[in-house]
Parts: structure tokens; C-alpha cells; sequence
């Protein structure tokens, strides 16, 4: 028999090879589309990054990777951190939130980042008092500078609370105090020689003093009205009980003097 002939291969047909392009590139686009504008993934030292700086957000993102490492949202217009913002970030370690207008955070916006995060920057927002409960479960190191600040027992009671990042604590200034010559200085420098929860427990106090002497003083004067009153009520009475006949002037009087003790 003769030698079977040997058959070239098959070529892949065109039509094949275009569809499989077109499904690559329309999971490529799928993948982008999932993303904010402005969004991006990438690797940076081995960590898995999602960068959103510059993006023009007006809230966090949603749909960020749950396998981040590091997330930048620094640089857009978030005003407000609600509760349970990163709960789907159990991998985070690097959050960066600078340069924002972020004037509040609400209870429990970091829950869920307390055994990993290792570092959180809010420098540059316009927090002007934040509860120390925001923070006081995190771990990480945490940079609060540049932020117009309202110097009080509940601005010291959040400094005692986090662990500041190396450098970032003379950034935390007073834009607002109580006392007008703390104004411009430095927080930390001011608790090192003031108790502003001392001294907001002294001005309670005193303010409670203050208004229990008011009390105690309309009281009196009510008291001493009253007794002015009743006794030239009385005086009134006996001119005019004095001005009677005689016998009935007597019987009077009595009524009057028993009526006065």
C-alpha cells in the first residue's frame, strides 16, 4: 500500500480569532468600566494598590478590590466618612485620605481596618473635632496635621487616643480655642502645661455655681418682697382698724396680730 500522505494542519479560520479578541478586549473594558473615572489598579513593592488621587470623588468609592494593600483617595472633594466606609477592605494597610474637605466622620467609619492599617493620613481636611471613638480601635499611625482645629477637651482627649505618625504632631494647630492666646499654637505643646478637660470641668462648674446663686438670690429677693409686702399689708390695716370705734378696733387688732405671727 502506498504511504498515507501527510496532512497539513487546519488554519485557525479568521472569523474565530476576531471573536476571541473581541471577548478579550470587551473584558478588558468590563474590568475598566467598574472602576471610578480616574481609578486605577496597580503593584507597587509587591502590594496591590487601587489609586483614585485627583479623581474629582465626592464620596468613597465602592468598588475598590478587596485584596488592596494600599488605597489612595487623596486629592479629590469627599466631605464626610460614613459608617462602614472600607468595611470590604480586610486586607488594607495603607490609607491615604489628605488633602479632602472632610469635616466629619462618623462612629465606626474604620471598622473592619483595626488589625491591619498601619497607617491613616487625614492631614489637609476640614476637621475641626472629631470623637475620639473614630479612631481609638485602630492600631495604625495616623496623621492629623493641617486641620482646622477646635483646641478642647475633645480635641485632647483623640490626641490621647491614636498614635500621631512620626513628624505630622506640630502640624496640629489651633484654629479655634476658648482662650484667644492659644490661637496659632501648637496642641501638643499646649497640653504639655494645660488640662483643657480640667479646665472645661472648672468653667462647668463654675457656671453651675453661677446659676445656683442666681436662683438662690431671686429666692431671697422673693422672700424679702413678700414679707415687705405682708407687713405694710399689716401696718395698713391697723391705721385703719385704729380709726374705729373702740370696742370693735379691739377685736380687730387681735384678728390682725394673730394673722401677722
Amino acid at each position: 500500500m502506498p504511504a498515507a500522505e501527510r496532512v497539513p494542519p487546519r488554519p485557525v479560520p479568521t472569523r474565530l480569532l476576531l471573536q476571541s479578541l473581541l471577548l478579550l478586549l470587551a473584558a478588558c473594558l468590563r474590568s475598566a468600566a467598574a472602576f471610578p473615572r480616574g481609578c486605577y489598579p496597580s503593584e507597587e513593592e509587591g502590594l496591590k494598590t487601587f489609586r483614585c488621587s485627583n479623581a474629582w470623588l465626592t464620596e468613597v468609592p465602592r468598588d475598590i478590590p478587596n485584596d488592596t494593600n494600599k488605597l489612595y483617595l487623596d486629592s479629590n472633594r469627599i466631605p464626610f466618612l460614613p459608617r462602614d466606609a472600607f468595611r470590604d477592605l480586610p486586607l488594607l494597610l495603607e490609607l491615604d485620605l489628605s488633602h479632602n474637605a472632610i469635616a466629619g466622620v462618623e462612629s465606626g467609619a474604620f471598622r473592619g481596618l483595626a488589625e491591619h492599617l498601619r497607617s491613616l493620613d487625614l492631614s489637609s481636611n476640614r476637621l475641626a473635632s472629631l470623637s475620639k471613638d473614630a479612631l481609638s480601635s485602630l492600631k495604625a499611625k495616623v496623621n492629623l496635621s493641617n486641620n482646622p482645629w477646635l483646641c478642647d477637651c475633645r480635641l485632647q482627649e483623640l490626641i490621647r487616643a491614636v498614635d500621631l505618625a512620626a513628624g505630622s504632631s506640630g502640624g496640629i494647630v489651633c484654629a479655634a480655642s476658648a482662650q484667644e492666646e492659644h490661637v496659632g499654637k501648637a496642641f501638643l505643646q499646649l497640653i504639655a502645661d494645660t488640662d483643657f478637660c480640667n479646665v472645661y470641668k472648672k468653667t462647668t462648674d463654675i457656671a453651675m455655681l453661677v446659676t445656683m446663686f442666681g436662683w438662690f438670690a431671686m429666692v431671697i429677693s422673693y422672700l424679702v418682697y413678700y414679707v415687705r409686702q405682708n407687713q405694710e399689708d399689716a401696718r395698713r390695716h391697723l391705721e385703719y382698724l385704729k380709726s374705729l370705734p373702740s370696742k370693735q378696733r379691739r377685736s380687730e387688732e387681735s384678728s390682725t396680730i394673730s394673722t401677722v405671727v
